[in-house]
């Protein structure tokens, strides 16, 4: 088996499990707060407290993830396209 169609068979391998874990998993958790939905901040004696919503995520602490954002761009241009 030759290096560039081992590559290429992972390349599509990696792909796949990504389309698969965008379909059956479309949210995942906000790179910005961890999922949290909040910022943590400490008070004066270091006891951590909730801060402020998170700006990226609007306090949900999920986000769509790439993939599934581009499905449905294409998913929706694609019904727009054909009426």
């Amino acid at each position: 088996m030759t290096l560039s169609l081992l590559a290429s068979v992972c390349l599509l391998a990696v792909t796949f499990c990504y389309g698969v874990r965008c379909w059956l998993q479309p949210f995942g958790p906000c790179r910005k707060c961890d999922g949290m939905g909040h910022a943590l901040t400490y008070d004066r004696k270091g006891k951590p407290k909730r801060g402020k919503d998170c700006r990226r995520c609007h306090g949900h602490g999920i986000r769509i993830r790439v993939g599934r954002h581009i499905w449905n761009v294409w998913t929706r241009t694609r019904r727009a396209g054909t009426r």
